[in-house]
């Protein structure tokens, strides 16, 4: 099994983090993606999600990104909403388990 804590959508080739909270979801899945090859896994071992915004306005944005990259893995998923994270520019953290098909 991999466990990835929660990622925030950091580019870092760039080191920014973009505005838009879609932008967001699509670098923390990117980085994940990279941890759980990096581990010898791939997304589709992922069986779990957890999905943290600061504002669930923002839950359709990310789920536009999630379902592009889960739409058929469908793990299992929770979204909590937060009062805030480490740095007010993030917008969304998530974390995932995965297990080995």
């Amino acid at each position: 099994m991999a466990f990835v804590a929660g990622t925030t959508g950091y580019d870092y080739a760039t080191m920014a983090m973009p505005g838009d909270v879609g932008a967001q979801a699509a670098n923390a899945l990117a980085t994940i993606e990279g941890a759980l090859i990096e581990a010898g896994f791939a997304m589709a071992d992922v069986v779990r999600a957890t999905y943290y915004v600061t504002d669930m306005g923002d839950v359709d944005a990310v789920f536009a990104e999630t379902g592009r990259v889960f739409a058929t893995i469908r793990p299992a998923a929770t979204i909590v909403e937060v009062s805030r994270f480490l740095k007010s520019e993030m917008k969304v953290e998530i974390e995932v388990t995965a297990k080995k098909r």
